[in-house]
């Protein structure tokens, strides 16, 4: 007896069973005659090799939430097809028939693959010229939208979704095996969580959010019969659009069919035909220009967000693939910005200076011991429309570009490309800090004249250059004097600390800044730094270098923590759609959860009490051990925050900056005042307060009815 050509190929069978009878001619029908044998067997032997277990385990992109720190209050979503994964038993018996008997009615009847559908599809087609029925069941449809979503590069996506006979036989095959693997309830669940609705929607979830404003759950029979109706053709029948004849007629031929299937009795489906479309549309936000209007502020801590997630390696190999696991892992992110610290920080901000000054006032608080940043917040609006943006203060580029005032994006508080502003006096803290970490006590004197001659070069030939060497002076002649650590911070004494750098090392201040977070941004500050010239960077101790409020506050935290430094930290817990925290290797192989604070110990506990004494000189506050010596920079801090509290003031030449850096045992705060666009535009010394009256006043209000907490004073060892 001869043996059939195909007979070689037994695990053909049942394709050659239901899809040649069936799809294939379906397929063959919209395109050119060719040879079927040929054809059918290169494209069966092609699916023989096609795993289906991508396919059972195929995840779809879904949304990322974000949330504050209360757990409740959504700040925005990111996404590229907005989506999120429903359980069948968390959606409406409604959507499942009406789902059912809009694309496959025969879907509990057939094996993955329907002839009798094919069939008709194929006289269908025959008598139109053309398609005009298509033969895909339920889960055929779903194979071809999960190799899509598993393809892993633009031609496995054209592969997936070509108008083509080959890949109908590809899908019927992969069909016929899923069907054996998964149950029809599955099949159905991963259909509805995988379907375009239209509208942004992916998924039934998404579709029923935008839509209608509710769950899936909640689906109503019309409701369902609406959306069931706009997979066929989600633009033709979209609801939203200003004509809905197409999509009342589209959604009453599904109530006829649910009618006919059993789903609707005759009376309920023509009271159901007979209802109006009532949409309640809702357009979920996505990425951080999209927070509501109330929220508009915290733009600036989504964006830092977003630029920490990018560098973090649990996410991926390169930024741009843990942008893409953003948009499209589906994360529960809560993060650490507290809503009332927040509002605080913006009232505080902005009724200093406004929106629409050319000077950025801003301020970042963060939590000691954790890294975790509770607000951020700058007189701008988060915006990328800069159309009514005022003219740029740099001369040099009025005419080119526009101000970043009152709209912008730029990263204008830190944890983003801007390198920050200089920071004066603040930067003394890393000096002392040095200091007392090598062993000098906080006693440590020396006579400090008005104008003091160093050991670094100048050769600038200007006021600081003494004979090639530079030679700084103090900003009031009634700081001339000895001072030890305590009074040398609490005046903040140019010419004390710079003798101090001497005696520590220039380059001892750089890499104990290096360790409390600070980066150096610009051409001029990473040469200073560099190992070969760092020892010669006197003015460093000035604060002539660029940093950001998040840097500082956080370096100041580090302080507060008894010299525990934790990374920046802006969440506190990202779960995986399953539940699981999200989790990442460390270098020595352990597993640790990615929200978890990273911390270590770079300062001894009691250098960092010891400079928390001096630092409660410039406050007003009373240290435990040592003397301020009558008066202070920023001497009303302790008044108005009414707890212990420690910080710095810093102003640069001619007052072109203003900063303040305060803390106390809970909450660290960084502030400052300056015009990003043109540094050379000096704030004046009338706007020197600004910053210290908002860090002071912040603190004062987030930490109002708490528990006092005292800092703790340093040994007899560090102090003489």
């Amino acid at each position: 007896m001869k043996k059939s050509p195909f007979s070689a190929m037994g695990r053909l069978t049942p394709l050659l069973r239901a899809g040649l009878i069936a799809g294939v001619v379906v397929a063959v029908a919209a395109y050119p005659l060719v040879a079927i044998v040929g054809l059918t067997t290169k494209a069966g032997a092609d699916a023989i090799g096609v795993k289906t277990s991508a396919l059972q385990d195929s995840a779809p992109a879904q949304t990322t939430y974000v949330y504050a720190s209360d757990n409740k209050t959504l700040l925005t979503a990111f996404y590229e097809e907005h989506r999120k994964y429903t359980r069948l038993e968390d959606m409406s018996p409604n959507i499942q028939q009406a789902i059912v008997a809009s694309e496959d009615s025969r879907f509990y009847k057939h094996n993955g693959v329907d002839p009798k559908g094919a069939l008709r599809a194929f006289v269908a087609n025959q008598q139109a010229g053309g398609v005009s029925q298509g033969a895909s069941t339920l889960t055929m449809q779903y194979v071809r939208m999960a190799s899509r979503d598993n393809a892993k590069s633009p031609i496995e996506v054209q592969q997936a979704t070509e108008q083509t006979a080959v890949r109908k036989i590809r899908e019927m095959r992969l069909a016929l095996d899923l069907e054996k693997q998964l149950t029809k309830q599955e099949i159905l669940e991963r259909y509805l969580n995988s379907a375009y609705f239209g509208h942004r929607a992916y998924g039934i979830y998404a579709a029923s959010e935008i839509f209608f404003s509710k769950t899936p759950k909640e689906l109503t029979p019309v409701e369902a019969a609406t959306l069931a109706g706009l997979v066929k053709s989600p633009s033709e029948y979209d609801p939203a659009s200003s004509d809905q004849k197409a999509a009342t007629d589209r959604r009453n031929y599904v109530i006829s069919r649910m009618r006919d299937m059993g789903y609707l009795s005759p009376d309920a489906a023509a009271t159901a035909q007979a209802e109006p479309i009532r949409l309640k549309l809702t357009d979920p936000p996505n990425d951080c220009t999209a927070l509501p209007k109330k929220y508009n502020s915290w733009g600036f801590f989504c964006d830092y967000l977003k630029n920490w997630w990018s560098a973090q390696p649990a996410f991926g190999d390169n930024p741009l693939e843990r942008i893409d696991k953003l948009r499209r892992g589906g994360y529960r992110i809560v993060t650490s910005i507290d809503p009332k610290i927040q509002e605080i920080a913006d009232q505080q901000i902005q009724s200093r200076e406004a929106i629409g000054s050319p000077f950025a006032h801003g301020l970042v608080v963060i939590e000691p011991g954790s890294g975790r940043v509770k607000a951020m917040s700058v007189n701008r609006n988060y915006s990328l429309d800069l159309s009514e943006n005022a003219p740029h203060s740099n001369p040099a580029l009025r005419e080119r570009m526009k101000g970043n005032y009152p709209n912008t994006v730029a990263p204008l508080l830190g944890g983003g490309t801007v390198p920050g502003y200089q920071a004066g006096s603040t930067f003394k803290m890393f000096t002392m800090l040095a200091a007392l970490d090598a062993g000098m006590p906080l006693s440590t004197s020396f006579n400090s004249p008005h104008r003091f001659t160093t050991i670094y070069p100048d050769g600038s030939g200007g006021p600081t250059d003494c004979g090639g060497f530079w030679c700084p002076s103090n900003a009031s002649g009634a700081m001339t004097g000895t001072h030890a650590m305590w009074s040398g911070f609490g005046k903040s004494v140019n010419t004390y600390f710079v003798q101090l750098e001497q005696k520590v090392g220039a380059d001892q201040a750089v890499r104990l800044a290096e360790r409390l977070g600070l980066r150096w941004r610009t051409e001029v500050d990473r040469r200073q730094a560099s190992i070969d010239r760092a020892k010669m960077w006197g003015a460093f101790t000035l604060g002539v270098s660029d940093a950001t409020p998040l840097e500082m506050a956080n370096a100041y935290a580090a302080i507060a923590a008894d010299g525990q430094y934790c990374d920046a930290l802006p969440v506190l817990s990202i779960t995986n759609p399953n539940g699981s925290p999200a989790m990442y290797k460390t270098a020595s192989g352990l597993e640790r959860e990615a929200a978890k604070p990273r911390c270590r110990q770079e300062v001894s506990a009691d250098a960092a009490r010891a400079a928390t004494d001096a630092a409660r000189c410039p406050t007003g506050d009373t240290p435990a051990r040592g003397s301020c010596g009558g008066w202070s920079t920023a001497d009303s801090v302790r008044g108005t925050v009414g707890r212990p509290v420690a910080g710095k003031t810093g102003t640069t030449d001619s007052t072109r900056s203003a900063w303040f850096v305060g803390y106390t045992p809970e909450l660290a705060a960084a502030s400052f005042i300056a015009d990003p666009d043109n540094p050379f535009n000096a704030v004046g010394d009338g706007q020197s307060n600004k910053p210290v009256d908002s860090v002071a006043f912040t603190l004062k209000d987030a930490l109002k009815d708490k528990p006092v907490r005292q800092f703790t004073p340093p040994s007899d060892a560090i102090v003489r």
